[in-house]
């Protein structure tokens, strides 16, 4: 596959999960170089060497993503590097489970401030990048199906998701003129690295021998399952798509309810 031959792309939480699939993913498709940006430099390198064995040029850059300026720089040294970003997706995440009542401020600072504030300034930075190189672009995220409801024990990583998932659709409508065309993707339960930190690896193999039976489809999503949505939405496939929350559950949220049979 080719739709993504000679491309500069940049991917946030590169080390691993969704965005390590994701950047495999693109490389197969042809991209010319990869950007890789997450604060575990082990998980960078081993990324790296897959991406470069797949014939593509792989640049780690380790950043705090909580931090603003983090964002800023990473961005910034890509394009300055590139002198284009053709197609960024912002995907790093943090999580921690509290109830409400119990939610400590440090955690909410964190939470929004790796999952909505980084969302805002790499999307704004990427955009004035693209707007300068004057090519156009795409601008992706990973949002999340708590954008669509609530979940107990998860209020400061909900509301990240819901602003991201909201930001995407005025950004989309503000880039349009630009030629920059800016979506997401909302992924449902899914078998990830930040999922075994939450829950334990325990937990994780019993999903994965049992299966998953909140899901119809009977199993947690793979980060492949996610990283196939991105070079979609990225490629002229999607000529026409922006604004869009693209769900990847497995048909989770299309299950109101069920007649009890009792």
């Amino acid at each position: 596959m080719s739709r993504h031959l000679g491309k500069v792309v940049f991917i946030t939480g590169g080390g691993s999960g969704i965005g390590r699939a994701t950047a495999l993913r693109f490389a197969s498709e042809g991209a010319e170089r990869v950007y890789l940006v997450d604060h575990f430099e082990d998980r960078l390198d081993g990324v790296a060497s897959e991406i470069a064995a797949l014939g593509c040029s792989p640049v780690p850059i380790v950043a705090e993503l909580a931090e603003m300026a983090e964002c800023d720089r990473a961005v910034q040294h890509a394009f300055d590097e590139a002198g284009r970003l053709d197609v960024v997706v912002s995907n790093a995440a943090a999580w921690s489970q509290e109830p409400f009542l119990e939610l400590r401020d440090d955690s909410w600072r964190k939470i929004i401030a790796v999952n909505l504030t980084a969302s805002f300034v790499i999307g704004q930075r990427a955009a004035r990048a693209m707007v300068q190189a004057g090519r156009g672009g795409v601008i992706l995220f990973t949002a999340s199906i708590s954008s669509l409801g609530g979940s107990p024990g998860f209020s400061h990583y909900n509301a990240a998701k819901a602003g991201t998932a909201n930001l995407v659709k005025t950004m989309a409508l503000e880039l349009v003129e630009h030629g920059i065309r800016v979506n997401c993707i909302s992924p449902g339960p899914s078998d990830t690295q930040q999922s075994v930190d939450l829950v334990g690896e325990e937990l994780m193999q019993t999903w994965r021998r049992e299966g998953f039976p909140v899901v119809p489809m009977g199993r947690l999503g793979s980060p492949e399952d996610m990283a196939a949505a991105f070079p979609f939405l990225a490629s002229d496939d999607a000529a026409y798509i922006t604004g869009v929350n693209l769900v990847v559950d497995g048909g989770l949220t299309a299950h109101a309810y069920s007649v009890p049979e009792r």
